[in-house]
């Protein structure tokens, strides 16, 4: 693992339209509540089992609630033989608490920004 990056630069790497993979490690309902655009879901207990996914990637960014269990997942990833040996792979310090922009959800591509009659939504 390389190191920790802040919301913020994911962010930019991603209007920069960067290749990067962001990977959220939560479960698949956390994740369908809402998840950084363009991030795929790979949950935490099924990442060894599928980090395939990741062959060749040159970037990887891992994400979680708080920023805790995403330092492990991206140490797991730096370390499989399938991402490049000059990939950087990082944590999202902080996690989706962190995240200050609009999340994606399941349905549709919408938002989970709360602002339906109902109250604000919870990503976790």
């Amino acid at each position: 693992m390389d190191a920790e990056i802040a919301p913020d630069e994911v962010r930019e790497l991603l209007d920069a339209d960067d290749e990067v993979r962001i990977v959220d490690i939560r479960s698949e309902a956390e994740f369908e509540r809402g998840h950084i655009p363009d991030s795929e879901n790979i949950p935490f207990h099924a990442l060894a089992d599928e980090i395939q996914r990741l062959d060749g990637a040159k970037r990887v960014v891992t994400v979680c609630p708080h920023g805790q269990s995403s330092v492990q997942a991206a140490r797991l990833v730096a370390s499989y033989e399938g991402v490049p040996d000059d990939a950087r792979v990082e944590s999202m310090a902080g996690g989706l608490s962190k995240w200050e922009y609009e999340l994606e959800t399941a349905d549709a591509g919408g938002n989970a920004s709360g602002d339906s009659d109902e109250g604000p939504q919870s990503p976790f």
